[in-house]
């Protein structure tokens, strides 16, 4: 199978702006990225969909490839769709956040074995919820799956509800996840998820994989136990920073 990484990069961020180029240790935030998905062997390709010069330029500086894309794009699933419409002879694409620097490739890898199973259209990533922390933070979206491990639904709120069991005990009496941002999708799947119309479920949790849902696609689930770090805000930014 032949697959396409994409790392959707756009300036315009509302809490970020300019946050591909920040530079992090030596090197921008995209270049990071970059360099990590390049590193999959279940990758054929990785180029990076932008709609800024800035960004277009740093990554031919530190030669990458990228493609321009439209200005108007909601979604990175949409900046993705654009970009395979244009380049056909995939299988299959692998959406990569461009604002994980240090995304680990082996959750590339594990998001591409999910199109081992010909059936599968749309994959995803999970991962173990552990503390109580996670648990009931309404800004980690947290997903149901079924015995295929398929995505029944997604929330930010904590689910499913234990009716019996007091709130303090949740965390050992069941087993929850939370959804790691990356998604796969063969490119049939793509350019039809993007034709959608927003959906009620999608409007109400802020939540686009719920659209894809309510229209009746399958999303197939891996778990990993890899975390990820995402860099949204520039605090996000400086404790990484000081991490390092």
């Amino acid at each position: 199978m032949k697959i396409l990484g994409i790392i959707p990069a756009r300036y315009a961020s509302t809490r970020f702006p300019g946050k591909p180029l920040v530079m992090i240790d030596g090197k921008s935030m995209i270049q990071r990225v970059y360099e990590q998905a390049v590193k999959c062997i279940s990758l054929s390709e990785v180029v990076v969909a932008t709609d800024d010069e800035r960004i277009a330029t740093e990554v031919s500086n530190f030669g990458g490839r990228f493609v321009m894309t439209s200005n108007h794009h909601l979604s990175g699933t949409d900046r993705c769709a654009e970009v395979i419409s244009g380049n056909p002879g995939f299988d299959a694409v692998i959406n990569i956040q461009g604002d994980e620097p240090y995304i680990d490739p082996l959750q590339i890898d594990l998001v591409a074995s999910c199109f081992n199973n010909k059936d599968v259209q749309i994959a995803t990533l999970i991962k173990p919820i552990h503390t109580d922390a996670e648990l009931f933070n309404n800004n980690i979206p947290k997903v149901v799956i079924n015995h295929r491990q398929q995505a029944i639904y997604f929330s930010r709120q904590t689910i499913p509800y234990l009716r019996n069991q007091d709130k303090e005990q949740w965390v050992s009496a069941h087993q929850f996840y939370k959804h790691i941002g990356i998604y796969g999708y063969t490119c049939p799947a793509l350019l039809e998820i993007t034709k959608l119309p927003p959906s009620t479920l999608e409007l109400s949790e802020s939540l686009e994989q719920l659209r894809w849902v309510e229209h009746g696609y399958t999303i197939q689930t891996k778990v990993t136990d890899i975390e990820t770090i995402a860099i949204d805000t520039p605090e996000d930014l400086q404790r990484i920073i000081a991490g390092i």
